[in-house]
């Protein structure tokens, strides 16, 4: 009974945190804070999440990889991960 009691207190723990906000203010607080906001995604939205980041809005075909990158950093900036999916569908 302990054990379940337990448990159940764990996983409301979990439940209650709040999601990964991304951090676009430097290229390297956006790694970081994407790939953290990303496990905070169901597995089947994981791809979705990596083509937005890859494909963000206003993207041009001619446009260098740096400034895609650079593109996506100001777009998501203080987004959650599941904010991006629903942006990109």
């Amino acid at each position: 009974m302990r054990a379940a009691a337990l448990l159940a207190g764990l996983v409301l723990t979990a439940c209650a945190r709040e999601p990964v906000t991304i951090d676009g203010s430097s290229a390297e607080n956006f790694a970081a804070s994407a790939e953290a906001a990303r496990r905070d995604l169901e597995v089947a939205d994981r791809l979705a999440f990596d083509r937005a980041l890859a494909l963000p809005p206003g993207r041009r075909s001619n446009e260098r990889p740096e400034e895609v990158r650079e593109r996506a950093r100001r777009i998501y900036d203080g987004m959650t991960a599941n904010q991006v999916v629903e942006m990109s569908r």
